[in-house]
């Protein structure tokens, strides 16, 4: 008789941004009179730049020919794009990173998901506190995270990361085998300094750890003491893989393209005493299990390393920014308190009266059909604070200021 994952048993409720939905859905049915303004899920709002939708109709035009028509593409991803990352992302910050380094996929967030893969079920994971769900649900999965007990996992370690530590997360007492990082941070947008990624990259080193770094909010990063890849870091090339998207850099939450970097030099024990490569590990996964982010898209995801697309590129990151500059001061006008926003496009605020972040949801949702992300739901130090994003347009920004100004908080 087939028998369930009983690890899926243990997942307590749904995942956050599915809960999150659902009550919003429900509050749109009740009260149909005024509009829901959400500055809750990170999706953009601004349309695809040009040089992105023209990249798109040529290569669309191109699988309309029999001679340029494309079938299956190189699980790896095509090397026109493969070599543009290289070159614009990396090598143009002084970090050798090879084309064979990057693999492309259609989501950073499968890509974070997915890497658990590799790793055995004895290893022990450490995230930060609070947390992107995916890092803790995947690993949970599997299997490796233990069991939910008093709303933490048992076998997970976590970083808390609070305002009394400046949402820098001290090394545990209890090494682990993997840790993920996030920075510029999602949910509480805070950054790393050059020199508190560098002590982490250290520790990895000393105790023969691997740093996944997700590192999908880059594009926002102004304070050149902040580094847009761990691999600025000397020695992050051995103990670290990096994640990244095109979603929130370039508007493709709806198109789907993203990557990784795993060099070559990163190797982990394997089976019998002997070290193995973990990019030859990834590459067998990704061979058998994926088939490829689709060529037009990645024609697409190209374009946005051409003078013209990067120039349109900043200008939404831009327009993004402003939003959230409005929304700290607008928040801090209230007498809330908040971090984030500055490098980031996520503003983490502190919630009035000791209120608890799924009460405060509600308030906001029932009273000014306003949505935000409750933290308690990235985890134990979320309580006490919600997430709003920058990603709406300056017109639902400054409405969603407006109504969060008329109520009594």
């Amino acid at each position: 008789m087939i028998q369930s994952n009983e690890n899926y048993a243990k997942m307590p409720g749904s995942y956050l941004f599915a809960t999150v939905a659902a009550k919003v859905r429900a509050h749109r049915e009740s009260n149909p009179a005024l509009p829901v303004i959400s500055l809750g899920i990170g999706d953009v709002t601004s349309p695809l730049v040009p040089a992105v939708t023209s990249a798109l109709h040529a290569a669309v035009e191109e699988m309309g020919q029999a001679d340029s028509f494309r079938g299956y593409g190189p699980e790896q991803g095509y090397a026109f794009l493969r070599e543009a990352i290289a070159r614009h992302d990396y090598r143009s910050r002084g970090v050798n990173v090879d084309a064979d380094d990057i693999f492309i996929s259609d989501g950073s967030k499968c890509d974070v998901g997915n890497i658990q893969e590799l790793f055995s079920l004895s290893c022990r994971v450490a995230v930060t506190d609070p947390v992107y769900p995916v890092y803790v649900d995947s690993n949970a999965m599997a299997g490796r995270a233990g069991d939910w007990i008093d709303g933490r996992w048992s076998r997970l370690t976590y970083l808390p990361c609070t305002a009394e530590n400046g949402f820098v997360p001290d090394f545990p007492t209890e090494a682990p085998d993997v840790i993920y990082l996030c920075y510029p941070n999602n949910p509480t947008g805070t950054v790393l300094s050059r020199d508190a990624l560098a002590a982490w990259v250290d520790y990895a080193r000393a105790h023969r750890a691997l740093i996944v770094y997700d590192a999908a909010y880059e594009a926002y990063i102004h304070n050149p003491d902040v580094p847009h890849s761990i691999f600025e870091i000397p020695g992050a090339e051995e103990v670290a893989v990096e994640c990244r998207s095109f979603s929130n850099t370039a508007g493709f939450t709806g198109l789907r393209c993203a990557f990784t970097v795993i060099p070559g030099t990163v190797r982990i024990a394997g089976p019998n005493g002997k070290d193995v490569s973990l990019r030859e590990m990834w590459r067998r996964r990704q061979s058998t299990k994926y088939n490829g982010c689709p060529y037009i898209v990645q024609r697409a995801a190209e374009a946005i390393y051409t003078p013209e697309g990067a120039a349109q590129i900043r200008g939404c990151i831009s327009g993004y920014m402003d939003n959230a500059a409005r929304i700290r001061e607008g928040v801090s006008r209230l007498g809330l308190e908040c971090w984030g926003g500055v490098d980031a496009p996520y503003i983490w605020v502190r919630t009035p009266g000791g209120m608890g972040s799924w009460e405060f949801f509600a308030l906001l949702l029932s009273q000014a059909s306003l949505v935000c992300t409750p933290g308690e739901g990235f985890g134990p130090c979320g309580a006490g604070y919600v997430r709003f994003t920058a990603f709406g347009t300056p017109e639902q920004t400054a409405q969603a200021l407006e109504r969060l100004g008329s109520l009594s908080l």
